[in-house]
């Protein structure tokens, strides 16, 4: 619906629509005012005739932006301009000023109907309005057609351009929307992200720090114990500091777990790693598979190896346009190392070296956040790649030296 004339419902109108239709309002009401005062000006036989069709016309005219009908329906809009240009014809035909009414009338027909019907009716408007100069008798000058004709291009050329501002407006409106909502989700994801971080940085420190020394003292105290003969009088005192230091044991354990990414709580790393392989719509198809003897990885790189093949995935999602990838975690004697492998598009790993700009178009930190978790751990992140042949992340991390004895372990 017109916004200059009556907006529907579902439009706010703002202080600029509300004085371009009070403008609308007071042009059309002028011209017909003009045009009742020179009919009675001039005298004559018609001139009551000429006052009663600009009253019917202004009656109509209030009457359609009055009504919650035209405002709500088009059909009733297009039945409201029919009338509104019916009585304006009879306006014309009894006097020659009523021609200058067309020019309001330009601009409803443009707001009021498709572009095309528009079009049309303000071209047979400018039309009676020029044969109703020619037929009351007026000199014929080249601004008897130019008149009516400018008037419609204006009114054509101004439509026309505040639609085209109207749409960049609400371009902007919903792209300041879509910046104002992915702003707060980007915080949320921020705080998000360092929530988890410091979760993990304290369940690794829980574990390298006070889990292991408390494995090392309970395996002390266990020696120990063994050494003294039975009837010692301290190895009471040393089994029972012995059990203190296993229930510590057993709570830096729950820290360590509570802690721990929630894809790790109720399960290995190979079902986490093999959950994140699900189908995905519009998304690659994902194979995973193990190699070598799994053995009982540390939290920490366990954590690492999920959150770099979480990233990886997740490029390759986004980004890679596969068809297929496949994620390999392989268990050797002295190390664990994880492959993902896509068939996308692939890019150069030199080039992202070069721009750490485009770092971030993975979401995150991307290829440093990965290859700083292996170093944390003393292991290594490799990737290759190349525009058209797909891309290879490999991570390898070096196996403790000496390996945890089962149950200590969190």
């Amino acid at each position: 619906m017109d916004p200059l004339s009556q907006p529907p419902a579902a439009l706010t109108l703002t202080p600029v629509l509300r004085v371009l239709r009070l403008c609308l309002h007071a042009l059309l009401a002028g011209l017909l005012a003009l045009a009742a005062v020179k009919a009675a000006a001039a005298g004559g036989s018609y001139v009551y005739a000429v006052v009663g069709a600009a009253v019917l016309m202004a009656g109509v005219y209030v009457a359609g932006t009055l009504s919650p009908s035209v405002a709500r329906s088009p059909r009733a809009a297009a039945w409201w301009l029919a009338a509104l240009g019916a009585s304006w014809l009879l306006l014309l035909a009894l006097s020659p000023d009523g021609l200058w009414a067309a020019f309001p009338l330009y601009f409803l027909q443009l707001h009021l109907l498709p572009m095309r019907w528009g079009l049309t009716a303000v071209a047979a408007t400018a039309a009676a309005a020029i044969a109703s100069f020619v037929l009351h008798g007026q000199a014929v000058t080249p601004g008897t057609f130019i008149g009516p004709l400018l008037g419609g291009a204006v009114a054509v050329a101004t439509v026309l351009g505040y639609q085209a501002l109207y749409r960049e407006s609400e371009r902007r409106r919903e792209l300041i929307d879509e910046l104002l909502s992915t702003r707060a989700e980007l915080a949320e994801a921020e705080r998000a992200a360092g929530t988890l971080a410091e979760r993990e940085r304290l369940a690794r420190e829980i574990h390298d720090t006070l889990a292991q020394g408390l494995s090392s003292i309970q395996l002390l105290l266990r020696a120990a114990e063994r050494a003294l003969p039975p009837q010692d009088p301290a190895l009471a005192h040393i089994r029972q500091a012995r059990e203190a230091a296993q229930d510590n044991l057993a709570e830096a354990r729950r820290f360590v777990r509570a802690l721990s990414p929630p894809d790790l709580e109720h399960g290995s790393l190979a079902a986490a790693l093999e959950r994140l392989c699900a189908p995905t719509p519009g998304g690659p198809a994902v194979q995973f598979g193990v190699s070598g003897t799994p053995v009982e990885l540390p939290t920490p790189y366990e954590v690492a190896l999920l959150r770099i093949a979480q990233s990886a995935l997740a490029n390759t999602v986004r980004h890679a346009k596969a068809d297929r990838a496949e994620i390999t975690l392989s268990f050797m004697e002295t190390s664990v190392s994880l492959d993902i492998v896509d068939d996308g598009i692939g890019f150069d790993p030199g080039a992202v070296r070069r721009s750490p700009a485009s770092d971030a178009s993975d979401g995150g930190f991307g290829l440093p956040a990965m290859r700083a978790r292996a170093r944390s751990l003393g292991g290594t992140l490799s990737v290759e790649s190349a525009p058209g042949q797909g891309t290879a992340v490999a991570i390898t991390l070096p196996l403790p030296v000496s390996p945890t004895p089962t149950g200590v372990t969190p």
